[in-house]
């Protein structure tokens, strides 16, 4: 699960899971939300991604950065992501395929994920939350 919150001039991003990791994921398809149509984007070749910070707010952005970093290197959108966290170190994958403005129906260009209402939490019901506001 994830979802869009409003922000003065940004996007914020919210992720939503049962695990942190799950959270993670749903927050990287809330960031490709930003930029195109997941859901048109076939997950036919993997990505690998690792990164290492301390505190999972920081490994958060950091994540998402490097999803900014892959998709811009590669000129991919991404539709599925798999994460896994070890102490202050995220190795995951992100599927995608290159990109197609008019199938993927491309919007909003996102230039960073920033520190701005970051937080990664567990909310009353025990869900993991991880989210963010993203430049735009």
């Amino acid at each position: 699960m994830w979802e869009h919150f409003p922000h003065q001039a940004d996007i914020g991003i919210r992720g939503i899971g049962n695990t942190v990791e799950e959270a993670f994921a749903e927050g990287a398809y809330a960031l490709m939300a930003v930029m195109c149509s997941p859901q048109k984007v076939q997950p036919l070749v993997q990505v690998p991604i690792t990164a290492q910070v301390e505190g999972l707010d920081l490994l958060f952005v950091e994540w998402l950065n490097q999803i900014l970093c892959e998709s811009d290197i590669r000129k991919m959108f991404f539709s599925r992501f798999e994460v896994k966290i070890s102490g202050d170190t995220l190795t995951a994958s992100a599927w995608g395929e290159p990109m197609d403005p008019q199938r993927h129906e491309a919007a909003v260009e996102v230039k960073a994920a920033t520190y701005q209402m970051l937080k990664v939490y567990r909310d009353e019901q025990g869900r993991w939350i991880a989210q963010c506001v993203v430049d735009v």
